[in-house]
């Protein structure tokens, strides 16, 4: 019969307790606009009965596994296109919104339309400086907030990507697919944007999410990963490089007064 066991990150031995992930802003610019990331819960829910979906206990897994990263602006996006044919992005919301028009173009972007993945389907991008890291071998998968109801869906669907936090930590971003651009997007400062889920090495390990400092060591190594996309077309295939120049502990909690 043949064991497997998995070795922590310094090869000292089996992995057990929580795993650590740490979270960060990469720019304390307007800070106070992005909210920690919250555990997925069923708030406000029935419990008093013991058969309650609210008590079951594969309901409850599912949501300790998951995190959610909040929305930090209230948008109205629409989609035109110019005398030209050029796609264009219209702020619906105009002098009443909370954005001002002026800062709109720092916030969100209309992705070149040479690459998106169908020619129909303009895809957006919103820029966050969300970003997670672990010491250990650890995947993180960003996907859409399926659990949150929303009376108006928006008009098609965002990108997932799954990539591992240990030697890849980089700014997350929102990126919608827009199916009918003939409807516009609608997001609300509060809401769910997306969810994020980790896999370690074992199924049954919790995540123990913390704030962590973004250390010059941390920073370093980011700005040696930052921007590569623009420069091969497969970032994967860079991990073993990334991880040649690791150092060793990237993940530091941040100490609060």
């Amino acid at each position: 019969m043949q064991i497997n066991i998995t070795l922590d990150h310094q090869g000292n031995g089996p992995e057990r307790g929580p795993v650590q992930v740490g979270w960060f802003l990469t720019s304390n610019k307007a800070g106070v606009l992005f909210d920690p990331p919250e555990r997925l819960t069923s708030r406000q829910t029935n419990t008093g009965h013991a058969k309650s979906a609210s008590r079951c206990p594969s309901v409850i897994q599912m949501e300790s596994r998951y995190f959610v990263v909040k929305c930090p602006y209230d948008l109205h996006i629409g989609f035109n296109r110019k005398d030209d044919g050029r796609a264009v992005l219209v702020n619906r919301a105009g002098a009443s919104g909370a954005v001002r028009r002026a800062k709109l173009p720092d916030l969100i972007t209309l992705v070149n339309e040479e690459e998106w993945r169908y020619p129909d389907r303009p895809t957006i991008q919103i820029m966050l400086p969300y970003c997670f890291v672990a010491d250990e071998t650890l995947y993180m998968t960003q996907l859409g907030p399926f659990a949150h109801y929303r009376p108006d869906p928006l008009p098609g669907t965002i990108f997932g990507g799954r990539f591992p936090i240990n030697i890849w930590p980089r700014p997350l971003m929102w990126a919608f697919e827009w199916h009918d651009p003939k409807k516009d997007i609608v997001l609300r400062r509060g809401e769910p944007l997306f969810y994020c889920q980790f896999e370690a090495s074992g199924p049954e390990r919790p995540i123990q999410m913390i704030e962590a400092d973004r250390t010059p060591e941390l920073q370093e190594y980011m700005d040696s990963l930052s921007g590569v996309v623009n420069y091969v077309n497969q970032t994967f295939g860079l991990f073993k490089a990334a991880e040649a120049i690791r150092p060793k502990t990237l993940l530091k909690a941040k100490k609060r007064d």
